[in-house]
């Protein structure tokens, strides 16, 4: 397709740029440092003089403090609905709606030098896909987008949900020439209408041959909503007629494929390989997470789509780009933002170039929305140095979960979890901390997706693990914690995500985590099982 001929000239430029600078890392940063600091200072946010558009890296590490998000919240909250000042200089394009794990919505600002920041990490991945995956140029590409709740669409643009809004304006022209799925589907009135129009278009594009999401698990609920609406599906296929979906929507042209309605009729809604690879037989690359907790999802979802090579996503966040994947490794995108990394145990901060293989470490990002040395939650390990840049594996969350003092953190759960002598049937979704984990006292659920579990004797075994860790075993010891409890459902994975969207969390960007601290009251049928597992625990 000549579309993709061109996006992969229009991306060139910047791969090469990455690709040639490397060894000069450390000079690459301190000139971004220094764009930056113009932008920011030239912002009446900062006109108290803390900050200064000469300072250099060290005096900038000094002056300026580790923040998170609600270090900025007012002053974004001010400009998102005031119209005040931005944190920059720079104009801002939009508010990109993101969220954690406990926390409500927060929104971003995705001003013209942080979108350009994005374009420098997007450009060499492109490429780098495209030399990996020639597959990639016979068909037609999807990229995820950021599935917001229902109640947010009303008060947000209409281009904040489509991922390739975080390319250039002329790259994303061209990246839009070849796309399974028009912009429109993300203007439905609710997210269910936008998934269906979704799928009426994936399933009617024979050549498709790249699913780019985020979490595999969006992409396991996708499918599954395939086999659910496989008979509206059809219809519609069919017909070229949405019936009620899609209502209000201008210009939202229906697709049309007899071949795609007669194979979706036949099927009688089993998730297996053989109907996907009919369904899609072009397709080369699936992209997703598949490190840490997305693992078993991401081997799921690859399990459905075999004719596929499966690619794991680098590490994103809407507040920035930390690696991509590049050359078969996950490479710091040194040419995007301003990176620092702390050490979570002696919070030591170490420039990019200070990095050796084996540190543990969780970036700080300063980036042209506005966000200076911003701690994201994430814990990487340096796997090595790829001419001078540093290569990262995602580890998982970086977070604690401190109930009364035990101060786990998701290694030491991962780390115990993967010792549990686990039947094939069950697959770990999370394991969170809880208020009331029955006994009135607070504790952990591991929660299991499947069936053919001994439950009590895996919450034996779990919790036995955790006692290697001195706080928790100690908060044991004193009754503060109540043992861990085990619970299992067929349907788990759905649940969690259930209750993640219920605390705030976006569709599509949920990121599985192996622990969570969820306060507040539980689902009911949540609780209920928690109270009345005790001892002697049931399946749910």
């Amino acid at each position: 397709m000549l579309g993709h001929q061109l996006l992969k000239l229009a991306t060139w430029p910047g791969e090469r740029r990455f690709a040639h600078s490397r060894e000069n890392m450390e000079q690459v940063q301190r000139h971004n440092l220094a764009a930056l600091l113009k932008q920011v200072c030239a912002s009446a946010r900062h006109a108290d003089g803390t900050l200064q558009a000469d300072m250099s890296w060290e005096q900038f590490a000094a002056r300026q403090p580790v923040t998170d998000y609600d270090h900025w919240r007012e002053a974004i909250e001010h400009s998102r609905l005031q119209g005040g000042p931005g944190l920059t200089a720079s104009p801002v394009s939009r508010y990109q709606p993101t969220s954690g794990s406990t926390s409500a919505i927060k929104w971003v600002p995705y001003t013209r030098q942080f979108l350009a920041e994005l374009d420098n990490a997007i450009s060499p991945w492109v490429v780098d896909l495209y030399r990996q995956f020639p597959g990639l140029k016979r068909g037609r590409h999807y990229w995820s987008m950021s599935w917001v709740p229902t109640a947010l669409r009303e008060s947000m643009s209409d281009e904040i949900n489509d991922d390739l809004q975080l390319m250039s304006l002329g790259k994303r022209l061209l990246a839009g020439a070849t796309q399974s799925v028009p912009q429109e589907v993300s203007l439905a009135r609710t997210s269910d209408d936008s998934l269906f129009s979704t799928l009426a278009y994936l399933a009617a594009d024979e050549s498709l041959s790249m699913m780019s999401i985020w979490s595999p698990t969006f992409g396991l609920g996708m499918l599954k909503a395939m086999a659910q609406w496989r008979e509206e599906l059809a219809e519609v296929l069919a017909t070229g007629k949405w019936g009620t979906r899609m209502l209000g929507v201008e210009g939202a042209g229906c697709p049309v494929s007899h071949r795609a309605a007669s194979l979706l009729r036949q099927w009688d809604g089993r998730l297996g390989a053989d109907f996907f690879m009919a369904l899609w037989p072009r397709l080369a690359l699936v992209s997703a997470w598949d490190t840490a907790a997305s693992a078993p999802w991401a081997k799921q979802l690859h399990g459905l789509l075999p004719q596929a090579a499966f690619q794991g996503k680098g590490l994103w966040a809407t507040e920035g780009v930390v690696t991509i994947p590049y050359q078969g490794q996950h490479t710091l995108a040194y040419r995007s933002h301003v990176y620092e990394f702390q050490d979570p145990e002696d919070g030591c901060i170490y420039a990019p170039w200070e990095l050796e293989p084996g540190q543990q470490v969780m970036p700080l990002l300063s980036t042209g929305s506005g966000l200076l040395r911003y701690r994201l939650k994430d814990l990487v390990k340096v796997e090595a140095l790829s001419q001078g840049v540093p290569v990262l594996t995602f580890l998982g969350r970086a977070g604690t979960t401190d109930l009364v003092g035990e101060k786990l953190t998701a290694p030491v759960v991962e780390s115990a979890i993967a010792g549990l002598a686990l039947p094939p049937t069950a697959t770990p979704v999370c394991t969170v901390g809880v208020e009331d984990a029955g006994e009135g006292k607070p504790g952990y659920l591991l929660l299991l997706e499947g069936y053919g579990c001994d439950g009590p004797a895996l919450a034996r075994q779990l919790d036995a693990a955790l006692q290697e860790h001195f706080h928790y075993q100690l908060a044991r010891n004193l009754g503060q914690l109540a043992p861990v409890r085990c619970i299992v459902h067929a349907n788990m994975r759905e649940r969690y995500l259930h209750q993640c969207r219920q605390r705030g969390m976006i569709e599509g960007n949920i990121k599985m985590e192996s622990l969570q601290h969820w306060p507040g009251a539980l689902p009911l049928w949540l609780a209920r099982a928690a109270s009345e597992s005790g001892a002697e625990q049931e399946t749910v």
